[in-house]
């Protein structure tokens, strides 16, 4: 696999918010061993994040999640139902940083957390890395409030499905979260398998 890349000059920085997008100018090695022109790159860095789907084995119930997501306003519903999801702090473990969404989110402590993938979300724009895991929970009613954090506007709802209706609404199309239907199709995979 080609491994050389040659950045001309200096990162730019050309948005600086919330959110950040760097400019950089670079070559790359091609597959054929030679290097491509310079190009101009952009880069949508938002950190690494964690997810996971909850998942009570008693009940065979999983727990998602409810919120409105701007970015998917324009082309669909704008309330999406998803996986718990959070970005890790600054020298936060990835399992750490699940383990406090979690209970941000849904007020529910965590068992066992299985991990699953860790997947780039768009790579052609966005450095923007998914640890996914399985949260095992055993309560039947969570240890906490839940419903996110004020001081971040976030106003979540919790959904608890059977399994058999959260995969019949993957079938269906109704679940359009990424992370949110690759956990639901590992899981399924584990039920169908007999992994415990």
């Amino acid at each position: 696999m080609p491994k050389r890349v040659i950045v001309e000059g200096e990162k730019k920085l050309i948005l600086d918010d919330f959110f950040k997008v760097e400019e950089v100018h670079l070559s790359f090695e091609k597959f054929d061993g030679s290097m491509s022109p310079v190009v101009r790159r952009l880069n949508f860095e938002r950190g690494d994040s964690v997810a996971a789907v909850l998942h009570q084995k008693q009940r065979d119930v999983v727990i998602l999640v409810n919120q409105f997501r701007y970015p998917a306003y324009d082309k669909g519903p704008g309330w999406l139902t998803e996986v718990v999801a959070g970005m890790i702090d600054k020298g936060e473990h990835p399992e750490a940083a699940m383990r406090r969404e979690i209970l941000e989110e849904t007020g529910y402590v965590v068992e066992n957390l299985v991990h699953i993938a860790d997947f780039y979300v768009s790579p052609g724009g966005s450095s923007e890395r998914i640890f996914l895991y399985c949260a095992e929970i055993s309560g039947l009613d969570p240890a906490g409030k839940g419903g996110g954090l004020a001081s971040e506007n976030e106003d979540i709802q919790l959904v608890e499905l059977s399994t058999g209706e959260a995969f019949a609404r993957l079938e269906r199309g109704e679940i359009q979260d990424a992370k949110t239907i690759i956990a639901l199709m590992w899981l399924r995979t584990r039920l169908v398998s007999g992994v415990s």
